[in-house]
C-alpha cells in the first residue's frame, strides 16, 4: 500500500508518525535498492501488544455510546 496516497495526511506528518512508530519498535524500516530507493515498512511482533488495549477501548466506546444514547 502506498502510504503517500492516503487521504488527509501530509508527507511531513506521515514521515514523523512512521519515525515515531519505528523508534517505539512497532514497525521496521527497510531500504531496498539503490535507485530509485524503495522503503518498506513491516509490522514488528511488539505491535501485537497493542491489540488488547485497542479492543478494550473499542468495547468501552460501544458501551459508552449505548449508555449516553439509550440505545
Amino acid at each position: 500500500m502506498d502510504l503517500l496516497i492516503s487521504p488527509g495526511i501530509t508527507p511531513k506528518v506521515l514521515a514523523k508518525e512512521l519515525k515515531d512508530l519505528e523508534q517505539h519498535q512497532f514497525i521496521k524500516r527497510t531500504v531496498v535498492g539503490e535507485y530509485p530507493v524503495k522503503i518498506i515498512y513491516t509490522h514488528e511482533p511488539y505491535a501485537d501488544t497493542l491489540t488488547p488495549p485497542i479492543y478494550a477501548m473499542r468495547d468501552w466506546g460501544i458501551s459508552h455510546r449505548k449508555k449516553v444514547t439509550g440505545a
